[in-house]
């Protein structure tokens, strides 16, 4: 191999494109500092806006993704590289991309609607697309509950921006609505009287704007009364079953009659067999259950509280041997 060939080679590409050579590191050094620098004026601007943290993060990392991309273009161009067909292909690959992920590029766009929008925060307790809880994390392609049995659900965020959304906890303060029936001999101004004095007797309930009671509906069997009171979010479902059993108790009390349905019974004179299947229930068999402490991740490991509890089960297994061994010496006493 000619070793002075291929040296006499480089001499002469550095020679001859040393300008060029030059124009690329001094492309890339001043590229690397002007992105820098417009991010850094990109964050210093969002942190003045109400636009929330995570996507303050996303924009910054399209920006920059976005800037690096035409970086990346100039210096091929700068080595004489032909960008158009680099362009097509980057184009055509991005359609492709898109097609492919088209749901998910929708989640992520109505993501950044949500988030950008205030429209709930974490701890709300929404109703949408017929399921509702509480929301315990917000991203960029998904929302997720915990509903009130403890349940998760999570939710695309496309369903959410493209369906009615009830906030239950936007708000401090909630409305407790009521419907009360009573038979048409009833009294309606002691009726009245009875369910708001049942609202304003428990202390969750607030005195301004005073709890409402009138007569709304005179229906086929009943007279229909509509009432309503406002308490703190939190204490919704306490005050809404502290009325409807005190009201019920106030009714019996006061000889207010609740109307019922009329039915038509018929006696049944057939005689009735009722097939056993099986024997009767098993004796109980406690489930064996881990404790929470038993739990280990060593991510999220408390190792004093691992040791703490170690040490405690070691001292209730000591004192549970000591008082079997007293049973066991009284018994044989006895």
């Amino acid at each position: 191999m000619d070793w002075q060939g291929v040296w006499n080679d480089i001499v002469n590409f550095f020679s001859n494109n040393i300008w060029n050579i030059v124009i690329f590191f001094a492309t890339l050094f001043l590229g690397i500092i002007i992105i820098k620098i417009i991010i850094n004026i990109t964050k210093r601007i969002l942190r003045r806006t109400k636009i929330e943290k995570i996507a303050q993060q996303f924009l910054i990392g399209i920006i920059k993704v976005a800037l690096y991309l035409v970086l990346v273009l100039l210096l091929l161009s700068q080595i004489g590289v032909q960008i158009t067909g680099i362009l097509t292909t980057v184009s055509a690959l991005v359609l492709a991309v898109g097609v492919a992920l088209e749901g998910n590029i929708a989640n992520l766009a109505n993501g950044i609607v949500i988030i950008s929008t205030h429209m709930f925060k974490k701890g709300d307790y929404i109703m949408v697309d017929g399921v509702e809880g509480s929301i315990t994390n917000i991203n960029f392609l998904f929302t997720t509950l915990i509903t009130s049995d403890n349940k998760k659900i999570t939710l695309p965020n496309s369903t959410i921006v493209n369906n009615n959304v009830t906030n239950l906890g936007a708000n401090p303060r909630r409305r407790v609505d009521f419907i009360f029936s009573c038979a048409y001999e009833s009294d309606v101004e002691k009726v009245k009287s009875i369910i708001i004095d049942v609202m304003k007797s428990d202390g969750r309930v607030y005195l301004d704007p005073e709890p409402f009671c009138r007569l709304k509906v005179l229906n086929v069997s009943s007279l229909d009364f509509s009432a309503n009171c406002w308490c703190d979010s939190d204490d919704y479902w306490d005050v809404y079953y502290y009325v409807v059993e005190n009201v019920y108790n106030e009714f019996k009390r006061n000889n207010i009659s609740i109307p019922y349905n009329q039915l038509e019974i018929r006696e049944r004179k057939d005689e009735v067999i009722m097939p056993v299947i099986g024997t009767k229930l098993p004796e109980r068999v406690e489930k064996v259950r881990i404790k929470e402490h038993e739990k280990f991740d060593l991510e999220d490991a408390d190792f004093t509280k691992i040791f703490k509890h170690k040490k405690n089960d070691k001292e209730q297994d000591k004192k549970n041997i000591l008082s079997r061994k007293k049973k066991r010496k009284k018994e044989q006493e006895v």
